[in-house]
């Protein structure tokens, strides 16, 4: 009896026991999986091959052997971990990403500025809008859908973290880097609209990277050309500048770019770039925040942080600032030789060291890094050019082209009761999709190209001018010119004016629109952005945008009719 009682009560502990015991989830498998493969790349490395992995140099497609061989030596003999494109193609970006993934005895990190699409640096390729057109937009989902399709061309083209998107708060109007890179002028709309776009990215495996922290929004001067200053409190940058990021970090974005800014309130150090500021960095973005994703340094090349120490001094205050990825090193030899120096001298510790190099190879490991395969060039130019794209495009300026004024229904125009049209161009941009759309529904008089003395003199004849501004760089934020602005006001005093301005809202901050009846911002000198923008004044579609930026006083943020 008590043999049997005995074997019972062993049985019950085993089972007790054995329901205690932890279950072998996927996601444990994986993790572990991770780290095995984290652990045995770190320990097989040298001292050197592991500094080499805190560098993402600058690699281009379209230049000489010399170049590429260069960019192949960096490989095999400093180890780099990583290479980050600019100007050049996809078929030539694919070729030599599969060539330089070849000799690299860890996997590389492959990255680009793709803000707007592949486009803002690769040709042959698709281009979106920009952010600032994004930031018209009040359905959210499509900045998901155009952050989708981004990841979809970076992960074709084996690119596996995007810079982007752009989250300062620009509420300088005369701002000259950021402009419409950014969302707008609205702490909310921003973050929203960059937690959209980056869930899009992230969802098709490509890794976000939210830039610059921490805030570059509000600064005069261009940080690739000096030490921009910003002067705001530690309290308001905390609120504004400050609030996107947070937002993005609780959304579980891969990266953040740390920019070269001036800002007294969070450094106590003189003209201490913000990228080498131990205090924002490692104080405020790691331990305050708490931020555990991956560190990235803007362009150390930039005169914001190369005006202030010598390359690989640099890297070292980058680095012991407590950046993982240290960007476009000016000399990555010699910076890397610094670190180890540095390490050696007892300057860095194993553990920081560690921490940065472990990180990067675990994100290698969630960009399947660790069972790499060759991109496939095979109909590479087709899969990055679909129809997709060109509908997302339509779909996006249809839901951004934000019109502010419409008196007397002025618009849309027609060709009803015998009503004569005018139109003229400005700016020095193209106008073929604009007016060709229009001269398909209507009778319009092109004075464009004639004298202005001609045109005040021929405008008598008409009942309306459509006055459109094309600028060719649609990303210049700069106002239009004295004398185009005196022109349209001068047209305004005579005619009824419609005016469409095909460039950022900025660009007519210093226009009267007191006299002009219909106003529409189309925001780029895209095809797609005219035709669009003239079916808005025929009547063919309307305009529901809403400004993500002030104009003045009266066409502030989120108006729109």
């Amino acid at each position: 009896m008590n043999k049997i009682l005995t074997v019972g009560v062993l049985a019950l502990i085993f089972i007790v026991v054995s329901c205690k015991k932890p279950k072998q989830t996927e996601s444990t498998s994986i993790y572990d999986g991770k780290m095995v493969w984290v652990d045995s790349v770190y320990n097989s490395m040298t001292l050197k091959e592991k500094v080499g992995q805190l560098f993402m140099v600058a690699a281009y497609s379209n230049r000489d052997k010399k170049h590429t061989d260069s960019i192949q030596s960096l490989i095999k003999n400093e180890g780099i971990g990583g290479l980050i494109f600019f100007q050049g193609g996809p078929l030539r970006q694919a070729e030599l990403t599969n060539t330089y993934q070849s000799v690299s005895k860890v996997p590389l990190l492959i990255g680009i500025d793709g803000e707007w699409g592949l486009n803002m640096r690769l040709d042959s390729t698709a281009r979106f809008p920009y952010n600032m057109t994004l930031g018209a937009i009040k359905n959210d989902s499509l900045i998901y859908k155009i952050g989708s399709q981004i990841g979809k061309h970076c992960k074709r083209l084996g690119i596996h973290v995007n810079f982007a998107p752009v989250v300062d708060i620009n509420t300088n109007p005369k701002n000259p880097i950021i402009g419409v890179r950014s969302f707008g002028e609205d702490k909310f709309n921003v973050a929203n609209k960059a937690i959209a776009f980056t869930q899009g990215m992230q969802r098709e495996g490509v890794m976000a990277c939210a830039k610059h922290f921490p805030g570059h929004g509000d600064t005069s001067q261009d940080s690739h050309k000096t030490l921009p200053t910003v002067s705001f409190s530690k309290q308001r940058i905390d609120s504004v500048e400050l609030y996107p990021f947070k937002k993005l970090f609780k959304k579980d974005i891969a990266g953040v770019m740390v920019a070269h800014l001036n800002v007294p309130s969070l450094e106590p150090v003189n003209q201490l770039p913000s990228s080498l500021s131990y205090s924002i960095v490692t104080d405020i973005l790691k331990k305050q925040i708490n931020f555990n994703g991956l560190i990235f340094t803007d362009a150390l090349n930039m005169k914001g942080a190369a005006n202030y120490k010598e390359p690989g001094d640099i890297d070292l205050a980058a680095f012991k600032a407590g950046n993982d990825v240290l960007l476009f090193t000016e000399n990555a030899q010699m910076a890397i030789l610094k670190i180890v120096e540095a390490y050696n001298k007892n300057e860095i510790s194993e553990e920081r060291l560690a921490y940065s190099v472990k990180k990067i190879l675990k994100a290698k490991y969630e960009a399947n890094l660790h069972q790499f395969t060759p991109i496939n060039s095979e109909e590479l130019i087709a899969d990055l050019n679909s129809d997709a794209n060109l509908l997302l495009n339509e779909e996006a300026l249809s839901k951004a082209i934000t019109m502010l004024k419409n008196a007397d229904a002025v618009l849309p125009v027609s060709n009803q009761n015998e009503e004569k049209i005018a139109y003229l161009k400005l700016g020095n941009g193209t106008d073929t999709s604009f007016i060709t759309e229009l001269q398909s529904e209507i009778k319009v008089k092109n004075l464009t190209g004639i004298s202005k003395e001609k045109v005040l003199q021929q405008i008598k004849k008409y009942d309306k001018v459509i006055i459109s501004y094309h600028r060719l760089n649609s990303r210049s934020t700069k106002n239009i010119s004295a004398q185009e602005k005196a022109f349209i006001e001068t047209i305004a005093n005579k005619s009824k004016v419609i005016l469409n301005v095909f460039a950022s809202q900025y660009a007519v901050n210093n226009v009267a629109f007191k006299n002009i009846e219909g106003l529409i911002i189309s925001f780029e000198n895209t095809e797609i952005a005219q035709k669009i923008s003239a079916q808005i004044v025929l009547g063919k579609k309307q305009a529901i945008g809403q400004l993500p930026a002030s104009i003045n006083n009266k066409y502030h943020f989120n108006y729109g009719l």
